[in-house]
């Protein structure tokens, strides 16, 4: 028999010691992501805010808030793209706009996403809600065989489990699809027009008969509960204990806005704002789930939306009231300006991030990918991220990060790019759909770049592109740059997936 010396087989035992205690101290992740809610509509980034929102406040007082936060889009499938990959969807097919939900799958089964990293630290992973990246419906003469299987879904993406709908909640069919299988068949079609409901509108198209509008967002939560209930159970003794990554993709308060008693009604300014308390207090009862499997000290919720607020939800009837979606920022969902991509994000983990900290460093949801990576010690070892940069640097007190400038993308595929205080928008109008548009800019004889201080003009009215032409510059060529490079991160030379044109045709 070999002789170990006594020494070393202590030292070999301490080692495993130190790595048991490291992984059973990994915390579960619930990564929540509302569609089309505003960085005016909750208090912790709005103390002005005419919603009343104290389960997301209770949550921004035990975490940190950030401030300067930003989708890398102004639109739905694009943001969700660069937050599930740390990198920017303009690299990829998706030029402008967004997808259907007839869509074909958008992220190939090797791109690293947030599924597989988490994976990879031995975490059994789940989507649960709005995946809008498109996924492979079998199909016949062009309509849905909705007999067969789902493929390349949620599930090649990295999700052991997953539990959703296609697109946005107005977007056909609206069928539930549990990790590939279709829940019920649609054997009718059903739809609101926007004259028979100016905020509860959807397309009307195929619908299963478990499948019921108003109640889907009570619903995602349920299933959200069941699955922590029980993986709670198997954290108390099964054998196959294993942490989760939960990725929970709201689909509200986009349209069909459609709150439920007692919210409905409860806000005293109009529907959009009866579905935000709405979130809110489904947001309490995930704590509340946390709290009773004696999981909230183990686990990370992080809360964000996919862009600013839709003028669905009726800007001008909320500001006679006294709201801003907005805060005060101007434009909205689609627009390139700061309304379009500013939004809220929320961290809380006990005992790991200060108390009631808001916190001003401009930041992308792109970030996500690279704080989750060093929070499951997988620091450095995997491919995703080429446009994120870690958010623990923050967690532990620090003032900055390695991000020094961030790109932001509009509904049309204009690119703005910000460094510091300066922000150049490579648009003549919004980008989006607030005035003016492209097309109005354009005849306008507007430059056919903005360059604006946030600092001096948080509101973007005054346009310094003629003023500081050697600033224009420095930011265009940085942003031709990080483009070129396929990364903003430091690294070796990438590819994107086509062919990307900056400047705006003439």
């Amino acid at each position: 028999m070999m002789n170990i010396p006594f020494r070393l087989i202590i030292f070999i035992g301490i080692i495993f010691i130190r790595a048991e205690l490291l992984y059973g101290a990994l915390p579960n992740v619930i990564l929540v992501m509302a569609d089309d809610l505003g960085i005016g509509d909750v208090t912790p980034t709005n103390s002005n805010s005419k919603i009343k929102t104290p389960h997301l406040q209770k949550m921004a007082n035990e975490g940190m808030t950030f401030l300067d936060a930003h989708s890398p889009s102004s639109v739905c499938t694009p943001t969700r793209y660069g937050l599930l990959t740390g990198r920017y969807c303009w690299r990829t097919r998706i030029a402008r706009g967004v997808l259907s939900g007839r869509s074909e799958h958008l992220i190939p089964k090797g791109r690293a996403t947030l599924g597989h990293l988490m994976k990879g630290a031995a975490y059994n992973t789940a989507m649960i809600g709005k995946w809008h990246l498109g996924w492979d419906w079998a199909k016949k003469d062009n309509k849905i065989d909705f007999t067969q299987p789902v493929k390349n879904g949620p599930d090649i993406n990295g999700f052991d489990y997953y539990y959703g709908h296609c697109g946005s909640l107005d977007m056909p069919p609206y069928v539930w699809v549990d990790t590939g299988k279709i829940t019920s068949e649609p054997k009718r079609e059903e739809g609101v027009t926007r004259a028979q409901d100016r905020y509860g509108w959807y397309r009307k198209g195929p619908i299963g008969s478990d499948f019921k509008i108003d109640e889907v967002l009570p619903h995602l939560f349920e299933k959200t509960f069941e699955y922590i209930l029980n993986h709670s159970a198997q954290r108390q003794g099964a054998k196959n204990d294993q942490r989760f990554f939960m990725y929970l993709a709201l689909p509200a308060p986009h349209t069909p806005i459609v709150p439920v008693p007692p919210f409905k009604g409860a806000s005293g300014l109009n529907p959009y704002a009866d579905f935000v308390i709405q979130i809110d207090h489904h947001m309490g009862e995930l704590f509340k789930v946390l709290r009773k499997t004696q999981l909230d000290e183990s686990t990370i919720v992080i809360f964000t939306s996919d862009n600013g607020c839709s003028p669905e939800a009726n800007f001008e009837l909320l500001k006679d009231k006294g709201h801003d979606p907005s805060g005060g920022f101007r434009g909205h969902k689609a627009d390139i300006y700061e309304g379009g991509h500013r939004v809220p994000l929320i961290v809380r983990w006990p005992d790991h991030i200060d108390a009631g900290i808001s916190n001003k460093s401009t930041v992308s949801l792109t970030d996500i990918y690279k704080t989750l990576e060093e929070i499951s010690l997988q620091k450095g070892k995997t491919k995703g991220g080429e446009d994120g940069f870690s958010l623990i640097p923050f967690f532990n007190g620090a003032k900055s990060n390695d991000r020094k400038s961030i790109i932001n993308h509009s509904i049309s595929g204009s690119f703005a790019i910000r460094e510091g205080e300066w922000k150049l928008c490579i648009s003549r109008g919004s980008g989006g759909w607030s005035a003016p548009r492209e097309s109005e800019a354009k005849k306008k004889g507007l430059p056919s770049m903005q360059l604006f201080n946030l600092k001096n003009d948080p509101g973007e009215r005054n346009n310094l592109v003629s003023k500081h032409p050697n600033k224009v510059s420095s930011l265009l060529q940085l942003l031709e740059s990080q483009v070129e490079k396929g990364r903003s991160t430091p690294g070796s030379q990438l590819s994107n997936d086509r062919k990307i044109t900056i400047l705006p045709k003439k």
